[in-house]
Parts: C-alpha cells; structure tokens; sequence
C-alpha cells in the first residue's frame, strides 16, 4: 500500500479526505489522518478499512519525522507559517508536499533543496489561490498557443450563500475563516494596472470603488480589488497586459454597507479596548460615535455616515444587532476586530440545512490576427451540505488530485510549484469536471474596458 499523510482534518479538508478513501482500493493507498483532535480525525476517517486517525502536533518532533519518513507523499492542511517545517522535513526524507497556501518567501528559499533531492513542493492548490490560477492559465495558454497577445486580464473568486439559503438583507453568510473577512483589504493599499495606468486603493476608499459582473444564471454581483494584483504580471507572464486586476466577489450592495463599518473603526485590529467583555453592542457602537447630550446612538450615527432613514443601508445596520443594548461583548481586551467578528458570527453563521457557493469568474481580453476579443469565464459550485460544502469541495479537491498525480509520477517538475503548467492544471481541470467543477467560457468581441461596468 502506498501512503499518504494528511495533516490536519478542518472543514477545508472534508471533501480532500473523502476523494482519497474513495480511490484506496483502486490506487493501493493507505491514508493517515492527522489532527490536534484525534476525535475530529476520526470523525472524518469513519472507520475506513484504508485509513487511520491520529493525534497528531506538529510541534513534536519526534512524531513529525516518524510520520513524515513513512509516507510517500505529504499533504499539509495546517496554517499556512506552519507549512515551512513540515516542508523542510520532507526534504530532509525525500518526500513530496501538497498544500493550498501562497508560497511564503521561506517556502520558495527551499526551492534549490528541494531540486536536488528531487522532491516536489506544490503550493497554492486550492480554490484562491488554487483552481484560478490553473483555470486561468489554459485559457491564456491557449490564446499564445494560438500566437495571440493578453491585453486584459481580470480575475474575480467569492465564497457566498447560495440562493436558497440567502436569508439575510446583506445576501452573505460566514463560509470560511470570519476573521479573514473581517480583516479583508487591511495591510496596504489595493494595486492593479487599469489601461496601462497603475492604480491604488487605499483601504478606506476601497468599498466603495467595485467592479459588477454578472453571471448568467445567477444574477449580479460586485467586487473589490485584491490587496496586490501586481504579482501576478510575472506569475502569469502578463507584462504587456494593459490590465490586471484580482477581485473579491460579493452580491451588489454588501460593499457600500460594510464601508460604514470600515468608516466607523470597527475593523480596526491595532488597539484594545477598554473593558470590553463588559461593553453591550450598543456600547461598542456607540464609542464609535461623537458624545452628545441628547441624540440617541441611532440619530448620531445616520447623521455622521449619511444614511438616510429608509436606506436598505440602514436596515442592513440594524440586522447586525448593533444597538442592541442589554447584549453583551462578553471578549476581555478585545480588538474592535474582535468584536465586530463575534457580532457578525451571531447574525452570518450557516444553519444546519444552509449550503454554501463559490463563484470564480476570468475576463480575458486578447488580440489575434489584428481582430481583439474577450473570453468571460464563469464557475459557479454550489456545496451539499455542511461537511461537503461548496468551499471544501474547491479547496480540498484540486489538493488531493495533485497529490495523487504526483504520487503517480504524472506531475513530476521537482522544486516550489504553482499550478501554473499544462502538466499540472490539464489533467487536474479535467478530473474537477468530474465533480461538477467546470467553466463556462464566452468568446465574444473585445469592448475595451467598459466604463459603464465600473465604478473605479
């Protein structure tokens, strides 16, 4: 039996784990599922006769380089800093490593090592990073193999509720890390290149310069530049692009409301403050606001950001429970990041029957025989329930297809890897069809950057 270990059994691994049992039998695979809570991994292992379910800390030693030494290939679903020394272990034993993280400057320092033990360190396999960067190669590989030019690339991913169980006036639940979303945008200003212009986005302007897409089907969404699309001139090779541009999907309206929290200073996450686990919702909103003798919380803060009375705006406000007054903080030193994420985690968590969507859309501008075009490319993966959903699905699949394609010697490009070659992305893409993971693509003629879409 060949064997893989998995480290780490979260939410993003369901489906990754449940695709490798399914293909034990037939590709002689023994899987080892590792997890700070032996519980959790057993949970997911269910009593497979291919499989096994351990309490596994990567900060022991010991046990690490006994795990690692007997697999063949290495699967790590931890937080991305802790990659690093699982990835110097494997090639201290030779072994390869799959993950869905972004290559940290300490993962592509052991690029040169981990040429020479011939080992391959494949990152950024998931959904975002992940299926768009494949995705979006083979349509761009396919318009150079036709001898044609990009001169405009724009790249979009959402994780969403899906449309029946979109039950709140902001149209969004909590489908990943909440404090992620809380924090989004925050670290820099957002970069791109628009029609040959460098652009920036400081994070209080950001909200409220977004893109709309629409996607058949579906309906209309928006969205709002990526900290740094620059990177990807070079991960792409779009140097000549007159455009590059990666942005966060949401349905249209959540930007222009989540600005006033912004505003306000609830995403804040530098300062503590004081007395907080004694503070009510009200509390919390109200230190936000300027003092005065008589003006009600509400008064002061429709009269400082603008919001009219009957503004949807308004009532997306009062849906987050933010004047309510006998609700407590309950956090000690808590960041008003903190806070804003457990008022928001109230009012945003999945119910039990809730299901889950992913929407990933490319618009690829091309010149080929002097005639320009346009290739809009949608995905949309609704999830099955509250352990298959729709984002483990996409994160977790694409991770576990490598590392068996790896394990099969079918990608076999050692070293630090994006999934950015047709070795890697073609057999990928096709087996994610498989699952219901496809693209719809739309060849049509190229508009130039259509001003009446964008509010930038």
């Amino acid at each position: 039996m060949r064997k893989i270990l998995v480290i780490g059994a979260g939410r993003s691994a369901s489906s990754l784990i449940q695709y490798l049992l399914d293909k034990s039998e037939t590709e002689k695979l023994h899987i080892t599922i590792g997890d700070l809570s032996e519980e959790l991994a057993k949970k997911k292992v269910n009593n497979h006769k291919n499989a096994r379910a351990i309490a596994f800390d990567i900060f022991n030693e010991t046990q690490r380089h006994e795990e690692i030494n007997n697999a063949n290939v290495v699967i790590s679903m931890l937080p991305a800093h802790l990659h690093i020394q699982v990835a110097k272990d494997c090639i201290t034993f030779g072994k390869s490593m799959v993950t869905a993280s972004y290559i940290s400057k300490e993962m592509q320092e052991l690029d040169i090592q981990a040429k020479e033990k011939g080992v391959v360190l494949m990152n950024e396999i998931g959904l975002d990073p992940g299926i768009d960067h494949m995705s979006a190669m083979k349509v761009i590989d396919e318009i150079r193999d036709k001898g044609g030019k990009i001169i405009l690339f724009e790249s979009f991913c959402g994780g969403l509720v899906a449309p029946e169980s979109d039950t709140n006036l902001w149209n969004y639940k909590f489908t990943w890390n909440p404090r992620n979303v809380v924090l989004a945008g925050q670290g820099g200003a957002a970069k791109f290149i628009q029609e040959g212009t460098y652009k920036y986005i400081p994070y209080n302007k950001l909200f409220r310069r977004t893109e709309f897409l629409e996607v058949e089907g579906y309906g209309r969404f928006e969205a709002y530049a990526n900290r740094d699309s620059l990177k990807y001139q070079n991960v792409y090779g779009l140097a000549n692009a007159l455009t590059v541009y990666r942005g966060t999907i949401r349905r249209v309206g959540f930007s222009r409301a989540w600005d006033i929290l912004v505003q306000l200073g609830m995403t804040d996450d530098s300062y503590v403050m004081e007395d907080s686990e004694n503070m009510s919702y009200r509390d919390f909103t109200n230190s936000f606001l300027p003092y005065h003798p008589t003006d009600t919380v509400e008064i002061k803060l429709r009269h400082i950001q603008k919001i009219d009375q009957d503004d949807v705006i308004w009532d997306k406000l009062v849906e987050l429970n933010l004047f309510n007054a006998h609700k407590k903080v309950g956090l000690k030193n808590a960041t008003p990041a903190q806070i804003l994420e457990k008022i928001l985690s109230e009012c945003w968590q999945l119910q039990p029957e809730d299901k889950d969507m992913i929407v990933m859309y490319h618009k690829i501008g091309y010149e080929l025989n002097h005639d320009k075009r346009q290739i809009d490319a949608t995905m949309v993966c609704i999830g099955d329930d509250q352990t298959y959903t729709a984002m483990a699905k996409t994160v977790g699949l694409p991770v576990a297809i490598a590392a068996l394609k790896i394990l099969n010697n079918e990608i076999k490009t050692p070293g630090v890897q994006l999934p950015i070659s047709k070795e890697v992305y073609e057999p990928i893409l096709k087996e994610l069809e498989e699952f219901g993971i496809t693209f719809k693509e739309v060849n049509e003629p190229y508009l130039g950057y259509n001003l009446l879409n964008v509010k930038k």
